[in-house]
């Protein structure tokens, strides 16, 4: 590793607040996410919108942003619910922040 660099820890977690993700998550839930995992599209990921706000939200598909980088279009799995990609747009790749390995509480599963 250079000097620099930062060390990427291999897992983390997560925890869902609101609705959006219904009823795929609820609020409440705590999650396993993996920092290092690519991007599938169906993955639910843990990303920065625009506006700031860390979300969890679903990848549905390759995109890019205004300047032409790499992005994806985030869907809540509740539609009615949140704000995704319809609201604030594509994005960024760098602004992905994990992938989410697995629900840890309340009902554990792979996801």
């Amino acid at each position: 590793m250079s000097p620099g660099e930062k060390r990427v820890p291999p897992l983390g977690f997560a925890r869902v607040r609101g609705v959006s993700m219904t009823p795929t998550l609820a609020d409440g839930d705590r999650l396993l996410v993996s920092y290092r995992r690519a991007v599938r599209r169906g993955d639910l990921v843990v990303a920065r919108l625009a506006d700031g706000t860390v979300a969890v939200k679903r990848a549905a598909e390759r995109r890019t942003t205004r300047d032409g980088s790499p992005a994806w279009w985030l869907l809540s799995d509740n539609a009615d619910e949140g704000v995704d990609s319809r609201h604030r747009g594509p994005v960024a790749d760098r602004d992905v922040i994990a992938v989410t390995v697995a629900r840890l509480w309340p009902h554990p599963r792979r996801l």
